[in-house]
């Protein structure tokens, strides 16, 4: 894999892809700053290196989420608001271009010095980014000498800024330290795993999993299920769910997984038991209650506390360990025990030698809000790309490197 170490940035401009799509609150400010942070290794061997850094990145949906006069919203998705946590990160001051092309952009990159670094506003006030536009990704590439990505977050997307622009530069182009890591990790797990090999996944639906869990049939030793996607697979085998998620047109499917495993001799695991309460709401009331019964007006909205014992002891003896979706609602306390308790039992797992990830995503912030992330052996920064590397796909921001 062709890395930052592999290039002197001495005197060059390096046109970088990173992902500072970062949370923010209403006063815009960065409410978790994990991506920012990741970059900055990468950015900081480049500066060290005697080149210049410019930033390229998106920041949301712009596009989707016009304003009431069909106008951007330019304040609320500005990276501007970036500038800041950039620069304290750095310890030097960013600059920042109000245009990602154009004039400004363009002489705002060819002035810069070496040891300086520039951030272009969101690439996605412009459709042509997520059409892959090849005009607009070749006015990107005028900015820079060599191109560098290390965006994971947007891997699996063929956009202007992360695949199509890397034909611009055919012999100067590279991984940063984040898309390094996150390729390593995931094919440590996906080809080099230690059994016995656990995958826990959760979250709401069957649908957004399914070609991960067929995928995991044939690498896994152990399927640990949690989430609102639990309820459909209960259904299918005649379980009362009451008023638990359930996808009704996924009921055959869950039966055609579960055959699966047990012929490959994986052991899928659902919860034996819920904290379902009446209604979805952090003050509802809730009750333990066994998953073959579930009254009508019930909702399961965390796994049961037979559930956690249950998973635990999976979880412990494995060896390796990949997680991707919450156990349950755990942004309301009532409903965050599960996934707490499943968080610390991979932490024990990993301080017993295994090898844990975190696929990003729902697990990533329930590992952080528990402050567990530095405890397991790798925290993602890109789940919508993890998952479809782990469904075997080809991911085009890192094809474009390799190609």
């Amino acid at each position: 894999m062709k890395t930052v170490d592999t290039i002197n940035f001495s005197g060059k401009k390096a046109l970088i892809r990173v992902d500072f799509n970062v949370p923010m609150d209403k006063q815009f400010n960065i409410t978790d700053d994990a991506r920012i942070r990741a970059t900055i290794p990468t950015l900081k061997k480049i500066l060290n290196d005697g080149g210049a850094c410019i930033l390229m990145s998106h920041l949301g949906r712009p596009l989707k989420k016009l304003k009431e006069n069909g106008t951007i919203d330019i304040e609320k998705f500005s990276l501007k608001h970036t500038v800041k946590c950039i620069s304290e990160l750095l310890g030097i001051d960013v600059k920042f271009a109000g245009d990602c092309i154009g004039k400004e952009a363009a002489q705002m990159a060819a002035s810069l010095k070496s040891g300086e670094v520039m951030l272009l506003e969101n690439l996605r006030f412009y459709k042509q980014e997520e059409k892959g536009d090849e005009a607009f990704a070749e006015q990107l590439s005028k900015y820079g000498d060599v191109y560098v990505n290390d965006a994971f977050g947007t891997a699996h997307r063929a956009h202007a800024s992360t695949a199509i622009i890397a034909k611009f530069f055919p012999t100067a182009k590279c991984f940063g330290y984040v898309m390094a890591k996150e390729v390593a990790n995931a094919e440590k797990l996906m080809k080099n795993a230690e059994r016995p090999f656990t995958a826990i996944t959760g979250g709401a639906k069957v649908s957004d999993k399914l070609l991960i869990l067929e995928n995991l049939i044939n690498k896994v030793d152990n399927i640990i299920i949690g989430g609102g996607m639990a309820y459909t697979f209960l259904k299918a085998q005649g379980y009362e769910i009451g008023s638990s998620l359930c996808e009704d047109d996924r009921l055959e499917l869950c039966l055609e997984l579960l055959k699966k495993a047990e012929a490959k001799g994986v052991k899928l695991m659902l919860p034996t038991d819920s904290v379902v309460a009446d209604k979805f709401a952090a003050d509802a009331n809730h009750k333990i209650c066994d998953n073959k019964l579930i009254e009508q007006g019930w909702m399961g909205l965390d796994i049961g506390p037979k559930a956690v014992e249950e998973y635990n002891a999976a979880i412990k003896k494995s060896k390796t360990i990949l997680w991707n979706g919450p156990m349950g609602v755990f942004e309301m306390p009532a409903f965050e025990n599960g996934t707490k308790q499943v968080a610390i039992a991979v932490v024990e797992a990993t301080k017993e030698g295994a090898f844990s990830l975190i696929g990003g995503g729902d697990s990533a912030a329930a590992v952080a809000k528990f402050g567990l992330e530095n405890e397991v052996s790798y925290v993602s920064t890109g789940g919508g790309a993890l998952l479809e590397y782990f469904e075997g796909k080809e991911l085009p921001g890192i094809k474009a490197i390799n190609d």
